[in-house]
């Protein structure tokens, strides 16, 4: 079956499956994403407690590394951590925005893109700022608006990334080569 970011799926084949079935098909990565975000919005993975084992790991391959350094760096790979996953996450609510627009066939295909993308984005902003808000509950974590705004780049970004691949296939012979 060829990719929903390269061919439309008619609504007719969306309907063969059943309402619940499709929904869990469609939703089902996306929502487990979600709550793999709630489950690193909890106290578990703040940065004291990641760091505790991340930085043995760091070690091994680098060797010693200060304590004021190792601060800079846990730092900077938990943002990159935060950058990524919502990324994946963007993908994710993308592809299920995709696939539950694609049954309505009176939009046409290039507003359906447009639109399950807006919706993929607006979606991450609203997961980031609900996981923020968590956060900012927690004695041992802290919610910021900047995390929010890196978690709706690291959507965009890829989310952009994966509709831009979607976009070459279609174009080139290679997407002919994927979907024979």
């Amino acid at each position: 079956m060829p990719t929903v970011f390269v061919h439309r799926p008619t609504a007719e084949s969306l309907e063969r499956i059943g309402s619940v079935r499709r929904f869990l098909k469609i939703w089902t990565p996306a929502l487990a994403g979600v709550a793999i975000i709630a489950t690193e919005s909890t106290p578990t993975f703040s940065a004291a407690n990641t760091s505790s084992w991340l930085r043995p790991i760091a070690e091994r391959f680098f060797g010693h590394i200060s304590t004021p350094a190792w601060e800079e760096v846990n730092h900077l790979l938990r943002k990159t951590g935060h950058f990524s996953f919502y990324g994946l996450l963007c993908v994710l609510f993308v592809r299920g925005w995709l696939l539950t627009f694609a049954r309505n066939p009176s939009i046409r295909t290039s507003v359906w893109r447009r639109r399950s993308w807006a919706a993929g984005v607006l979606s991450i902003f609203l997961v980031a700022s609900a996981d923020e808000l968590h956060q900012s509950f927690l004695p041992s974590r802290t919610g910021l608006f900047s995390d929010v705004l890196l978690d709706t780049a690291g959507g965009l970004v890829l989310s952009t990334v994966a509709m831009g691949i979607g976009w070459w296939l279609r174009r080139s012979r290679v997407g002919e080569v994927l979907t024979a």
